[in-house]
């Protein structure tokens, strides 16, 4: 092993005897020495792209009203179940998801209806359900993905969407008639399911009336004249000649529109008097501090616009705005499927990862998609439309994420940020910095706090393609 010493160590050593020093030796100039620092750095800090582009509105009175038209088709919902083992079984009170059965508060109605599903396997490329045979069950998917097929206008087969876990197929088989299926329904992969035979279900309805009852009423909404996003319709009369009596409407609204309060993200830091008195050059202790911990909040404040379970994005997403990818990666066909949901969409936001798969399956069919200007910064963009990168939409342990579209800004009936500006101690819009006082240690506290959230004015503002894949395959 090598004793040689380094030459800082020999600068650092008293001369060797018989040796004069000339000048002053490298490890003592240091010591005198005024290093160039930064200031301290945080990895955590992301670009925060939703929170840069979501119009911010202002919330004066810390709440936030949503006024629609009334609408009689309820969105479509998604159904919960539970495992032990191999068995799943759903919760009884999410068949109030099912379209007839929405509102629904009859516990022993749900728990009769929830006892009497039978679970079933089905491999890829069984069938399930075929056009123009009776819809005779309701099928709940636990897990899997099934593809709704149809008949062109040539007889070539067309897809139609798909469903994966939480969706259901026959929702309209628990009503007063039976219909029968207006597509083929056909397993894409393994697809564990729950089944409701059309028998069980008029066993249960013929020992409860309230059941019966609450069917008929949401068929009756149901048939009413509505346009095709379900809002009550307006009369109008249009290419008419001479003078007919024309019809009279009014536009209704919503009873109970919705409410999104503001929500709150705090912290207290605090700062010892010693640290803040003496140790503040060439920067300033305390404000440092703050400054990365308000980097803290605002990270979390996009996480919570995305994935709280009261307002985030990803949560309040209709239902009949989610889409599941056809094959598994996203595709130019899932991002096209996107875009056709709503007009204007302005903006994409996917994991990173999601934006990589993206780009192979790109390049697998020798497409190259894009790029958009932003604040000087150039984004991946597909028709146009930038990708923007959102970390906190997140990847599951089973490498899925998800992709959000939307539509942006009040005017256009988009998707919009809430927020109060002008409040006391403001040290950023929305976010105000307060003393707390000073404690017997001698330690400074400071009480941070922002306050947010974000609205979707209509429901075809945003959408979700679900079901992401983002791991490499083999033929990648």
């Amino acid at each position: 092993m090598s004793t040689e010493a380094t030459p800082d160590q020999q600068d650092a050593r008293e001369p060797n005897a018989g040796q004069t020093q000339l000048s002053l030796g490298i490890a003592a100039a240091r010591n005198l020495s005024t290093t160039t620092k930064t200031v301290p750095q945080m990895q955590g800090i992301s670009s925060r792209w939703l929170l840069r582009t979501l119009p911010w509105v202002e919330v004066s009175g810390g709440s936030y009203r949503v006024n629609r038209r009334l609408v009689y088709a309820v969105g479509d919902g998604r159904v919960t179940f539970v495992q032990e083992g191999a068995d799943v079984r759903v919760v009884p009170a999410e068949l109030a998801e099912l379209p007839l059965l929405r509102g629904l508060d009859d516990a022993e109605a749900l728990r009769a209806l929830a006892e009497r599903f039978q679970q079933r396997e089905f491999q890829p490329g069984e069938e399930m359900a075929r056009a123009g045979q009776p819809a005779d069950h309701v099928y709940l998917i636990a897990h899997g993905k099934v593809q709704k097929v149809g008949t062109g206008k040539y007889g070539e087969e067309t897809r139609l969407g798909t469903v994966a876990d939480g969706g259901y197929l026959g929702g309209q088989t628990v009503g007063t008639e039976a219909g029968e299926w207006a597509f083929t329904a056909r397993a894409v992969t393994a697809c564990t399911v729950l089944a409701l035979p059309r028998a069980a279900y008029e066993e249960v309805a013929g020992r409860n009336e309230r059941l019966r009852a609450h069917v008929r009423r949401r068929e009756d909404e149901a048939g009413r004249p509505q346009n095709k996003r379900g809002e009550a319709d307006v009369a109008l009369a249009a290419g008419h000649a001479g003078e007919p009596a024309l019809p009279g409407t009014f536009v209704d609204y919503e009873l109970r529109p919705r409410e999104y309060e503001l929500s709150v993200a705090q912290t207290v830091l605090k700062v010892h008097t010693r640290v803040a008195d003496l140790y503040n050059d060439p920067m300033n202790q305390v404000e440092q501090q703050l400054r990365l911990t308000i980097e803290a909040l605002r990270e979390r404040q996009e996480w919570e616009l995305v994935n709280n379970p009261e307002f985030g994005l990803l949560h309040n997403a209709d239902h009949g705005q989610r889409v599941s990818t056809h094959s598994g990666p996203p595709t130019p066909d899932d991002f096209d499927e996107l875009l056709s949901m709503r007009r204007q969409t302005k903006a994409f936001f996917a994991h990173p990862r999601a934006i990589a798969a993206f780009g192979r399956e790109c390049t697998k069919r020798g497409i190259y998609f894009g790029d958009a200007e932003v604040d000087g910064h150039r984004l991946p963009a597909w028709r146009g439309v930038p990708i923007y990168p959102l970390g906190k939409l997140g990847v599951a342990a089973d490498g899925t994420t998800s992709i959000l579209a939307m539509r942006t800004g009040e005017a256009a009936e988009g998707v919009v940020g809430l927020r109060q500006t002008g409040i006391p101690d403001e040290y950023e819009p929305g976010l105000n910095v307060r003393f707390m006082g000073i404690n017997d240690q001698a330690v400074i506290s400071y009480l941070v706090s922002t306050y947010y959230s974000a609205a979707v004015l209509v429901p075809d503002a945003l959408g979700v393609l679900e079901n992401v894949e983002v791991d490499r395959t083999p033929d990648a």
